[in-house]
């Protein structure tokens, strides 16, 4: 079996992720294509996009959210996600049991034992007339009959979890700021979420391995898992397991793919990309190798906006009042440098900023 090495899954993870090279696509076709982008910080989807969309304009993607043609919701690790419209309504309900699980164990004590159908059932009531709410005006009419949980757990719980919500605009509006807003996806949609499906071959639960590999692979078992959140798939994978092809990683774990998705030469030449927070290239996978050093990973998790050198992250970035100031995580050589400057500028075009300037840190 052949055996790809992290630099090969890089390669591979760049040219679909469209951050080898940008795409001649529009901004509903690159967020279908890549699975969704987190969207927890509101803005950032806007820099996710602009690095991977050739003449990315930020209108085309309020467009987007004010004509419902992508949504802002919690679905992958129950985390705010950008989606398409389409995705949203086929993916959310197989996402119901673990976004129940997960919210009730953060607030296990806060809720233990709480009619979880009951309260749906009554917030439901609430939501019928159609008006949108922040989290506190939907709990507010139910404190009389659950009184003791605190708010935000009753809040969580529904937003979250036991209704699937939409974040409807002017959040996530490009250099907006805006409180949450919720209104079921059905409503906002008009169109109902698809249920969970019994099959026990998990046709939803297919579909979603067969797009997270054409968005993420190769990749194991366990990135699927931790990207989406959810147990493995595995009747998913039996299902599809002849549909694929199979490789090895250098530890021997097996890799499963598309077989014509992308596998770019590994010494294909990876241009600098500038990342958003909680980018998805970065945190699609439970082995981050391919794409971070050990000794960075808890950069992808605690929000920082990275750069991509050579396809991997080698600094963080963050906006200045005339630009962009960098701080590298390893040497830059000349032509690095003038590589990050490069995009760096470009970046602070698109965003805005007062002045161009991109400023690199020295190392220690």
């Amino acid at each position: 079996m052949t055996v790809l090495d992290d630099r090969a899954l890089n390669r591979a993870t760049l040219a679909r992720q469209h951050l080898l090279e940008r795409a001649d696509a529009t901004p509903l076709e690159v967020v279908s294509r890549v699975a969704g982008l987190q969207a927890q910080e509101p803005q950032e989807p806007f820099v996710g996009l602009w690095s991977r969309t050739r003449a990315f304009r930020p209108a085309a993607l309020d467009e987007l959210l004010t004509g419902r043609e992508v949504v802002r919701t919690h679905l992958m690790r129950r985390t705010v996600h950008l989606v398409t419209a389409a995705d949203a309504l086929a993916w959310r309900g197989r996402h119901d049991a673990m976004l129940r699980q997960r919210v009730l164990a953060t607030y296990r004590d806060d809720l233990r034992g709480i009619d979880t159908e009951a309260l749906r059932a009554a917030a439901a009531a609430v939501l019928a007339d159609g008006r949108p709410r922040t989290m506190a005006e939907l709990v507010e009419p139910l404190r009389d009959r659950w009184p003791e949980p605190p708010r935000r757990a009753l809040g969580e719980l529904l937003v979250a979890a036991l209704i699937p919500m939409a974040q409807l605009p002017p959040r996530g509006l490009w250099q907006q700021r805006a409180g949450v807003s919720n209104l079921p996806l059905a409503t906002w949609l008009g169109r109902d979420v698809a249920p969970p499906d019994p099959d026990e071959t998990d046709p939803v639960g297919r579909a979603l391995l067969l797009r997270y590999l054409a968005a993420h692979g190769p990749a194991t078992s366990s990135d699927l898992r931790a990207w989406c959140g959810l147990a493995g798939l595995p009747a998913a994978v039996r299902a599809a397991r002849g549909d694929l092809v199979a490789f090895r990683d250098t530890r021997g774990r097996e890799l499963l793919d598309l077989p014509t998705a992308p596998r770019p030469d590994p010494d294909t030449p990876a241009p600098v990309r500038f990342l958003p927070a909680f980018d998805n290239a970065v945190l699609g996978y439970r082995d981050r190798g391919r794409i971070i050093d050990e000794a960075h990973l808890g950069l992808s998790v605690a929000g920082e906006r990275v750069v991509l050198v050579d396809g991997r992250v080698s600094a963080t970035w963050r906006v200045h009042e005339q630009g962009v100031a960098v701080a590298p995580l390893r040497p830059l050589t000349r032509s690095e440098d003038r590589a990050v400057r490069e995009e760096g500028g470009a970046l602070t075009a698109f965003l805005g900023t007062a002045g161009t300037e991109v400023r690199i840190a020295e190392l220690p």
